[in-house]
């Protein structure tokens, strides 16, 4: 943020409040040989996938290092690949029928795999969804759609998008399996991400997951989010926020004491300086670059 308010960047999407749900969710895949289309909100699950904070800031920074895009990419578009992570674009949704079209590769090809895409609960009304949902249905193929409900598309609430108690009750009408988890729980998705998981490998086919979350902060950081939500609302939400609630639980069974967690802190908050300090040192792209992959370069 202090960075964005200096235009050093061009703006800030927060992932706060969906992080656990996107940590307890890449410990359900198989990092080795899985891959992954992540939506621009998921920073909890980029860095749990193994993207790594100097290669954030060098995204966020725009500079030519930036192993996203190398430096031609906005912030939150993530596109890796090292960690066979897809590509993504600003049209929300569009990462759907990607996930599925890796997945269809990989049951031409044999490779047991599976292909896993995150979106948010507006994107679940877009044609792109449907279309992706129902061909993965049909062939039956190892893709697992998690959408992160934080219950608004922007500034639109769930109430006005969806007539449906859940997003994963759309499952049934497309023939796949469809489950809903506490997004406050980084357990429920670990455990909720590996069951579709093993599904996919059984040779099962696909499954809609919804992660029951809130989204803490606006929308991005151009975003006033008090012209459509009360600060009661957000701070009651607040009191669920899944960080807070694991630490507590972490601190309960005796596995975070104070000095571990002020240790945990100081380190951190190390190496996203460093890593600010470098990315803001880093050079940008040469201008006769520009044109540097818009086709495929093979090596």
């Amino acid at each position: 943020m202090v960075a964005q308010s200096r235009r050093q960047i061009p703006f800030v999407v927060s992932c706060q409040g969906q992080e656990a749900a996107q940590v307890g969710a890449a410990f359900g895949l198989n990092r080795d040989k899985d891959y992954v289309a992540p939506y621009y909100r998921d920073y909890g699950f980029v860095f749990a996938w193994g993207m790594t904070i100097r290669e954030m800031m060098l995204n966020n920074f725009a500079k030519a290092e930036d192993p996203n895009s190398g430096g031609r990419q906005m912030p939150g578009h993530f596109g890796y690949r090292k960690l066979r992570m897809l590509s993504h674009s600003s049209p929300v949704t569009t990462q759907n029928p990607h996930a599925v079209g890796i997945a269809l590769a990989a049951k031409i090809k044999g490779d047991d795999i599976v292909s896993f895409v995150t979106f948010g609960e507006g994107s679940s009304n877009q044609g792109d969804f449907h279309e992706a949902a129902n061909f993965a249905a049909v062939h039956k193929l190892p893709v697992i759609f998690m959408c992160e409900n934080n219950h608004y598309a922007i500034s639109v609430s769930l109430k006005k998008q969806v007539a449906c108690a859940h997003i994963s009750d759309r499952a049934i009408g497309y023939g796949m399996y469809g489950e809903s988890f506490d997004g406050n729980d980084p357990l429920a998705a670990y455990a909720a991400v590996k069951k579709a998981a093993d599904r996919a490998h059984r040779g099962e086919g696909p499954t809609l997951l919804e992660a029951n979350g809130y989204r803490l902060m606006p929308h991005t950081s151009d975003d006033n989010d008090m012209t459509y939500r009360s600060k009661e609302e957000v701070d009651e939400a607040k009191k669920h926020d899944g960080v807070l609630t694991f630490a507590e639980y972490l601190r309960a069974i005796h596995v975070l004491t104070e000095d571990v967690e002020r240790e945990m802190e100081e380190r951190i908050r190390k190496e996203i300086d460093a890593a600010t300090n470098d990315a803001e040192k880093a050079p940008f792209a040469e201008p006769d670059s520009v044109l540097h992959y818009v086709y495929e370069e093979k090596n």
